[in-house]
């Protein structure tokens, strides 16, 4: 290299960085593309991301042709600033040039390059694939017999590259791409698409209508009294019984009542019972996500949720489950958000048997959901008694004034919410 003249060296050098800032940015960039958005471009047909993703389908083959790349042109721009360094300052500078172009490589060959390509990996890796598909060709045999040796030495800490498989997200990391997505997607469609994950952990009893709310109407009454009822209720769909609750006779759907009551001369119980239909039941403890689609299998709308022993224990609506995924969606003005009545103290007056999950969701509170499903459940099993008008205590960190009891149950309270320094102290 003697008689090859400095400025070719200085010209080498400077193409070698180049090729090594290629190569490093090149592995940065091929790993940290977006896989989906990926998988997204292929399907568009789109040349380059098809390319990649060959490339990606066998990550050693494509990390074994870029690392002997990177290599070789680090070797070799070491061996040259060596060269350069003797021929400008003699032993000094062959003792110098390894400490020179280590700084050199680590900033332009190195950190700059790579810390570029983890922000635009689609800018690097892209074009990137239009050289390494043809060097993997041309570099096979030498990157297959580094690859050989290299799994080989895998194998005792139990990698088998060749079962390779892409483990498939679970639901905290569905959530997580959905929460990251941002302005991608609309903050309602996240929360419905959340919603639909979470259709998984919520049962039938925790959405349900708890059986002493139920509105339904009772047979022994008089015609005169049941057609009162039904000119005035707000339900569609009605239980029908005789008794109580727990003799059902079928379901009426209320607009099949109006239809036929100018027709009717004589509107009587027996021709009530017709226009019923039988009842369709559901074991407590199913999941809303098979919930739903077994409504959608049997064309049903409502189910009634009885336990192990076929006692009623509350209603469920398709409209219900709905209303997980897309939020609220009831035009009932005299019950919507009666339950939870916010005070000037910043306090709550919450109804006994409003659910602890409804609770969670409007407020963005964290009371405790495993065990009883309602305000009064959860006082209940705390207090392990049925307490007393005025009675406080405090779950989760968050105060419980008891301010009315009827029947052997809570009717209402007043809930104080966390204090700030337990909420720094929480997070």
């Amino acid at each position: 290299m003697d008689t090859i003249p400095l400025s070719v060296l200085f010209i080498v050098l400077f193409v070698l960085i180049v090729l090594s800032a290629f190569f490093s940015s090149s592995e940065t960039g091929m790993m940290a593309l977006n896989k989906y958005r990926l998988r997204h471009l292929v399907k568009d047909k789109n040349r380059a991301a098809i390319l990649v993703s060959k490339l990606l389908e066998k990550p050693d083959r494509l990390i074994g042709v870029i690392l002997f790349g990177n290599n070789v042109v680090n070797f070799l721009a070491a061996a040259i600033a060596t060269v350069i360094g003797f021929r400008l300052w003699g032993d000094y500078g062959v003792a110098a040039s390894p400490f020179i172009i280590a700084i050199i490589f680590i900033i332009f060959a190195e950190t700059a390059p790579k810390t570029f390509a983890a922000i635009r990996p689609e800018k690097i890796a892209f074009p990137s694939a239009y050289i390494l598909t043809p060097l993997l060709k041309l570099c096979y045999p030498i990157v297959f017999v580094i690859n050989k040796i290299s799994n080989t030495l895998l194998i005792p800490f139990g990698i088998n590259t060749k079962n390779m498989q892409e483990a498939p997200l679970s639901q905290d990391e569905l959530r997580s791409i959905v929460h990251e997505a941002g302005a991608a997607i609309s903050s309602n469609h996240q929360d419905m698409l959340l919603g639909i994950l979470e259709l998984e952990k919520v049962t039938v009893d925790d959405i349900m209508v708890p059986r002493n709310e139920l509105d339904g109407i009772d047979l022994d009454d008089s015609i005169a009294d049941i057609l009162e009822q039904l000119t005035h209720c707000q339900h569609t769909r009605l239980i029908v019984y005789r008794e109580n609750i727990d003799n059902i006779v079928g379901m009426l759907h209320v607009r099949r009542v109006l239809r036929i009551l100018g027709r009717v001369k004589e509107f009587n119980i027996a021709e009530l019972e017709k226009l019923t239909i039988e009842p369709y039941y559901l074991p407590e403890g199913t999941p809303l996500h098979t919930q739903m689609l077994k409504f959608q299998q049997q064309k049903r709308r409502i189910g009634l949720v009885v336990d192990e022993y076929g006692v009623l224990q509350g209603m469920v609506t398709l409209d219900d489950i709905l209303e997980e995924i897309i939020g609220e969606f009831t035009t009932d003005l005299q019950t919507f958000n009666q339950d939870i009545q916010p005070q000037e103290d910043g306090s709550f007056f919450v109804d006994g048997g409003t659910t602890l999950r409804e609770i969670n969701k409007q407020l963005d509170w964290e009371l405790p959901t495993k065990g009883p499903k309602t305000i009064n459940g959860v006082i209940l099993e705390h207090l392990e008694d049925i307490p007393e008008a005025g009675t406080s205590l405090r779950i989760n960190g968050y105060t419980f004034e008891i301010t009315q009891v009827v029947d052997n149950a809570v009717k209402k309270v007043k809930i104080f919410p966390l204090p700030d320094d337990h909420k720094i102290k929480e997070d």
